[in-house]
């Protein structure tokens, strides 16, 4: 295939990408959708997981996973593909890499190293625990940095086992704050002209987005716990059944509740005492909560959407894929794009977010089908053999 004109922010970077299944590639993803040319080491004849997994028939996350991205052939436990390995990242800008700590220095490519033969790298080091600390020798998955970090605890209803997001939220998280990562350390080396190594783990990820978890319970002694749909305190703000579908309100400011009673045709709900203010709504959410359920669910989703836009109260449905490739916003945004591939044609999938207005990335290549299919074209323009 012939690729599109290479454009983004990151265009001209070098990423090499070693680790398999999700935190560590995601983080080439998003490296690669701002124009990095990033080159995926995969062992030969076997490849990343990735490639196997998804739902259906035809498994396609790969295709998302792997955009924009060239796959080279490399047995890393050799000592041929070590300094092929070595040979390349001597090359690159950034390395990312998702094994479990000393996995590298086993292998002879100690990112202590690598820097020596290439002080401006930039090391991004994904993993479940972090390079130090009692338990980063661990083998650590997302779910296990999901718990650890205090995701799972809170997730779920009260009277069940806790439970998971529905998506791979641990790993894409470290991914996301490795690649961050990445970009401060770029800005370092763009004024000192050194590399750094970038340490993101999974659980240390999760509880960044922990809000106040931690000093609500350091200074008032609570403890955050599952509660289903709902925030405690926080109220209206749920999912309410219509009579054909789900809706979710957000009505907790007062003005907005006050719009929101006005579109139930209950204005006196406003001013009365049990709802009049946040404090009040929240001591009463359940009956709060109740009673809205019952005004929904004699109205559709359509005819609901209607009334919270008409009284401009933050609302929406739940989406599902479905829903959204047929959106006018999300088509309008090109919130979902079509990537042309070799086997399946068009593939509908997520565009490249954020959207910059100056230097706005893209996919300018469907992910490598076959392992090391690109092997002989990057080691030629990256090493001229």
């Amino acid at each position: 295939m012939t690729s599109q004109p290479v454009n983004g922010p990151l265009h001209g970077l070098k990423v090499v990408e070693m680790g398999q299944l999700i935190a560590g590639p995601f983080c080439g993803q998003l490296l690669g959708d701002m124009g990095a040319e990033v080159i995926k080491l995969e062992a030969p004849g076997v490849g990343d997981p990735m490639r196997h997994w998804g739902q259906g028939e035809t498994p396609t996350w790969w295709r998302v996973i792997a955009r924009n991205k060239y796959s080279v052939a490399v047995d890393l436990r050799a000592a041929e593909g070590q300094q092929t390995a070595r040979d390349l990242i001597a090359q690159a800008d950034i390395l990312i890499e998702n094994f479990r700590p000393g996995t590298l220095e086993k292998w002879g490519l100690a990112p202590a190293d690598l820097m020596k033969a290439n002080p401006r790298l930039i090391v991004v080091r994904v993993s479940g625990y972090g390079q130090s600390g009692p338990y980063s020798s661990r083998a650590g998955f997302g779910g296990i940095g999901e718990a650890m970090g205090g995701w799972r605890g809170i997730v779920g209803e009260p009277d069940r086992a806790p439970s998971r997001m529905g998506v791979s939220i641990g790993d894409t998280l470290a991914a996301t704050y490795g690649c961050m990562g990445a970009l401060a350390a770029l800005q370092h080396r763009e004024r000192t002209g050194q590399g750094q190594m970038v340490d993101s783990s999974l659980y240390e990820s999760v509880l960044q987005v922990m809000e106040s978890m931690i000093p609500e319970y350091a200074v008032n002694g609570h403890k955050r716990t599952r509660t289903g749909s709902v925030l405690p305190k926080i109220a209206p703000s749920n999912v309410y059944p219509c009579a054909d579908g789900e809706y979710l309100i957000g009505a907790n400011q007062d003005a907005v509740f006050a719009r929101l009673c006005d579109a139930m045709g209950r204005p006196e709900l406003a001013t009365d005492a049990r709802y009049a203010t946040h404090l009040a709504r929240g001591e009463h959410q359940s009956e709060l909560d109740a009673l809205i359920g019952r005004w929904t669910a004699t109205l559709t989703v359509q005819a609901l959407e209607d009334l919270m836009i008409e009284h401009a109260v933050p609302a929406g449905r739940v989406f599902d894929a479905e829903d959204m490739m047929a959106d006018p916003h999300f088509a309008a945004r090109q919130a979902i794009i079509e990537v042309e591939d070799p086997i399946l044609g068009k593939v509908p999938m997520q565009g490249v977010f954020p959207k910059l207005s100056a230097t706005p990335g893209s996919v300018r290549r469907p992910a490598p089908l076959e392992v090391g299919q690109d092997t002989a074209d990057v080691l030629q323009r990256w090493l001229g053999r």
